[in-house]
């Protein structure tokens, strides 16, 4: 097929290259534009794009698809299809009507659950058991489209980063299946019960309130690993957690005892991998043998 691809983070990567490697001519990338980043805030290009650029396929990178000499552009390329995979700007309905057969999306979840901007994230936070990829034909709404293909994955201990690896691995494959016999995935409406909203991370969220119960923290950590990682301030420092188990304590919330493990509002956890500004990541141990956090301190 002649295919528009439609990715910005390390997610959609693995959908691009799986295309490419089963012989789909991709028409053009499209991708956000490049973004400040790092310390000295140049501007660095998405994963996608410097994907696209080293597989030699044409980027662009429009601040909008709203205006009618983008959809122009777009329908120039004449797509049998477009590919979404967390692209990051909502295609209006001029944009959905370009291509021959539909636009596609890989979902990060099991629709209708988490509809929206961060579902690996909120699946993890809310406990879920399981989550998945759904393989979803686009519509106006927010991630109401018909179902093609979904695949469950089990969640157990994985972080967002594990998580999101797994799943755009599925992804692909999965996106790469239904573009191959399509008339052996029919569209299925979504169901109308379950839905739920992945609403954006607000950074605020991954400060940890240690008044909150252990398995709660233990969640907001793995949900916030690797990034935004949560954390917390000691001696003016922020310290970002990104494994922990839950332990016990009976202490007040906040209170540190001996190896760094931590008091929560019921239970505690024992921080397994930490990271202070500016250092790369380390153990509990390491940390604490440059970084005192004595026995009996109160992180608020």
């Amino acid at each position: 097929m002649r295919i528009i691809f439609m990715g910005t983070p390390d997610f959609a990567v693995p959908a691009l290259d799986a295309l490419h490697a089963a012989g789909h001519h991709i028409a053009a990338v499209y991708t956000q534009p490049p973004r400040p980043a790092g310390r000295g805030k140049a501007e660095r290009p998405s994963p996608v794009q410097l994907r696209a650029e080293a597989l030699g396929i044409p980027v662009r990178s429009p601040k909008s698809l709203r205006n009618a000499e983008a959809q122009a552009d777009f329908a120039a390329l004449e797509p049998d299809v477009a590919i979404v995979a967390a692209y990051g700007l909502i295609l209006p309905q001029e944009i959905l009507d370009i291509p021959v057969w539909d636009c596609l999306n890989v979902h990060a979840s099991l629709l209708p659950r988490w509809r929206g901007a961060a579902p690996i994230q909120r699946a993890i936070l809310a406990g879920d058991a399981e989550t998945g990829v759904t393989i979803m034909a686009m519509e106006a709404g927010l991630d109401t489209g018909d179902m093609l293909a979904v695949e469950k994955t089990a969640i157990g201990q994985k972080d967002a980063g594990m998580l999101t690896a797994e799943l755009a691995k599925t992804g692909a494959t999965m996106m790469v299946e239904v573009l191959a016999d399509p008339g052996a995935y029919p569209a299925q409406p979504q169901p109308e019960a379950g839905v739920t909203y992945a609403a954006k991370i607000d950074k605020a969220e991954a400060r940890i309130d240690f008044t909150a119960p252990a398995l709660q923290i233990e969640r907001q950590i793995r949900a916030f690993a690797p990034t935004p990682g949560a954390w917390f301030e000691h001696a003016g420092e922020r310290i970002r957690i990104l494994s922990a188990e839950v332990a016990n304590a009976a202490a007040d919330p906040g209170t540190v005892s001996e190896g760094l493990v931590i008091a929560c509002g019921d239970g505690a956890i024992r921080p397994l991998r930490v990271q202070r500004a500016g250092r790369g990541v380390m153990t509990a141990e390491e940390l604490l043998r440059g970084f005192a956090i004595p026995a009996g301190t109160v992180l608020a």
